[in-house]
């Protein structure tokens, strides 16, 4: 795989066709322009316009679970090659439906084609490279499906305007099967690797002079331990801070601001999110990711505690880019975090578990800024709220021992 500093040109390959197919996954950020399109021209309202996109977001977080480990079991190509035809049918399948129930079903299976293939892409690239580049690697991975965004957005509401809702799907299915069953034919585990271990938090560090102890915790293993329900919680909180502001910023900005194009700010949201998420990485490297994620917790809760004075469409794109990149700091954090506590061999199906975190935040973070809102017509107390639980979270991470490093062995793949 490599030796030294070198790193095998297959790895760059590995890493190119992941961050493909993570860009294809981007569409799952054109639902709004789609939902809009549901309530002017067909009619639905704004619940059941958003129905198929939350149903796809369950359905997405609990096949993360399952995803993670049938990965670790048989291999990224053949997976991710399942999980595009998944994401194929499903969107193809909605170009021919008017009726709710029907588009429901149908994009939920989409949902569980995107968890197969964004499952699978993350693990297989960090095992190809050595430790030192991890951070960085992953940031990267993630950072490409944030970044999706940027042009998604346009690109759906072009096809809509040519062609119309039925037609777009059609498309975007077509396409998005070529391109990610492409791109899977290209990725596969290195047949050996060589992976810096951790022992977990609750066992005892080695002895001085003895042995480091090599460690691969599977799933089983990992939620025996207390630190399995610190790191989610953590990941619960930095995910439903994030989530809730976005879900609401353009009432925000109305509200607090008096701005009608608060669109805007979703734009700037997505850019800093995939930046936070390459920053936090390549950080992460170099300083370690506790103390990473310590200081995007402290910066997040200073945010919130401010977030009620940014009356004005210039500290409103303040506070929404410090959110964009705290939130987008923690999908590059945790999977490093899991993989440094729990090792390398059952990273998809360990994360997989972490990552219900972030499908219980999508419920949390909009509820709670939707219930400050309706009771009190302010967004203040759900700021208010959101900050105190960082209190929780710094306080936990504290409490998080640094992983200990063990000797490198060489590892079989899955």
């Amino acid at each position: 795989m490599q030796s030294g500093r070198h790193i095998d040109r297959r790895a760059w390959i590995v890493l190119a066709a992941s961050v493909c197919i993570n860009l294809t996954l981007g569409i799952n950020y054109s639902w709004s322009i789609i939902k809009k399109v549901l309530i002017t021209d067909w009619k639905w309202t704004n619940v059941d316009a958003s129905l198929p996109y939350t149903t796809y977001l369950v359905v997405y977080s609990v096949t993360m679970v399952f995803a993670g480990r049938l990965q670790d079991k048989i291999g990224p190509r053949i997976v991710i090659t399942l999980g595009s035809i998944l994401v194929g049918t499903g969107l193809i399948s909605c170009g021919f439906t008017n009726t709710l129930p029907y588009m429901v079903s149908t994009y939920a299976i989409t949902g569980v084609g995107y968890a197969l293939c964004f499952s699978s892409t993350m693990p297989v690239c960090v095992k190809w490279f050595p430790p030192g580049n991890r951070g960085l690697v992953t940031g990267i991975i993630v950072g490409a499906a944030a970044m999706a965004s940027a042009y998604f957005s346009p690109l759906v509401n072009m096809l809509i305007h040519l062609y119309g809702v039925h037609t777009t799907f059609i498309i975007l299915g077509i396409g998005a099967f070529t391109v990610i069953a492409g791109m899977a034919q290209l990725l596969g585990n290195p047949p050996e690797y060589r992976a810096t271990q951790t022992v977990p938090a609750r066992l005892p560090a080695p002895r001085p002079g003895a042995r480091p102890v090599l460690l691969e915790v599977d799933w089983h293993g990992m939620i025996r331990t207390g630190l399995f329900y610190k790191i989610w919680l953590m990941f619960l909180i930095a995910a439903s801070s994030g989530l809730m502001i976005i879900g609401h910023i353009a009432t925000i900005a109305q509200t607090q601001a008096e701005w009608e194009n608060g669109f805007y700010l979703v734009i700037l949201f997505a850019a800093f999110n995939s930046s936070g998420r390459m920053i936090a990485g390549f950080l992460s490297d170099r300083f370690g990711r506790l103390k990473i994620l310590m200081a995007v917790f402290m910066l997040q809760a200073t945010n919130l505690l401010f977030f009620s004075s940014y009356t004005s469409p210039s500290l409103l794109a303040l506070g929404t880019s410090v959110t964009g990149l705290a939130y987008g700091a923690a999908f590059a954090l945790f999977p490093l975090a899991t993989a440094d506590y729990y090792g390398m061999k059952n990273l998809g199906g360990n994360y997989g578990l972490v990552f219900t975190a972030c499908g219980c935040a999508a419920l949390l973070g909009p509820i709670v800024a939707g219930l400050s809102a309706d009771m009190t017509g302010s967004y203040v107390y759900s700021y208010l709220f959101a900050a105190a639980t960082f209190i929780v979270a710094i306080a936990l991470g504290l409490s998080i021992k640094p992983p200990v490093k063990a000797v490198q062995s060489p590892v079989q793949p899955t």
